[in-house]
């Protein structure tokens, strides 16, 4: 799970590097940036020291990630918001929330704390490299993302909860994440605003 993610992780924030026509510096730096900090601060919170930091392998597969959106943006126009980088980030998400979950629940925290870490090494990354990319972090205000990750880690934790074998629940959190997460980007869910929801008025309209 953890290789999985750290390489469509490195490709998506890659991608999304290029687009802004970041350098190759900064390329690799974004697209390293979206594949360790939420594996980086799932590490800190129970208390190890991060795995990116303990292996040269842990870089390697990063760095295949970074070279994979190098290599489909030299033919692709749009390498970021192609259905390879969007099933790419789908699959990162789902990974990276499992392997929160699964380490999460070795630490023996508790259900909120399973939940929580699920999400943070899920989209942590993301919201690491949005800030690199000069803009509020997506998650936060535009599309159906972390909820995922809130889902699957739920899922995870239920299924551990009735006694079901660890490659169970992984699979299970695996799967309601990645399955939610690719449902929302085919049917545009989105998590309603206090605008949509009609309890305060448009910003733009009011201006």
């Amino acid at each position: 799970m953890n290789t999985v993610g750290l390489i469509a992780f490195a490709l998506v924030g890659s991608s999304k590097a290029i687009r802004e026509e970041f350098d190759l510096f900064g390329i690799a730096v974004v697209g390293l940036a979206m594949a360790f900090a939420g594996g980086a601060t799932r590490d800190l919170l129970v208390s190890r020291v991060p795995l990116a930091l303990q292996s040269p392998i842990e870089i390697a597969l990063g760095l295949i990630g970074v070279g994979l959106a190098i290599g489909l943006s030299a033919v692709l126009s749009s390498p970021d918001t192609h259905p390879i980088t969007l099933v790419s980030d789908a699959v990162g998400l789902a990974a990276f929330a499992t392997t929160g979950a699964i380490v999460a629940t070795e630490a023996n925290v508790s259900a909120f704390g399973v939940v929580a870490i699920a999400t943070i090494n899920a989209v942590g990354g993301g919201a690491v490299a949005d800030v690199l990319l000069d803009r509020a972090p997506f998650i936060l205000f535009d599309d159906f993302y972390a909820s995922c990750a809130v889902l699957g880690g739920s899922a995870y934790w239920a299924a551990v909860t009735v006694g079901a074998a660890g490659t169970t629940a992984a699979a299970l959190c695996a799967t309601v994440t990645v399955g939610t997460r690719l449902a929302a980007v085919t049917y545009g869910w989105h998590l309603p605003t206090m605008q949509t929801l009609g309890l305060i008025g448009n910003r733009a309209t009011d201006e």
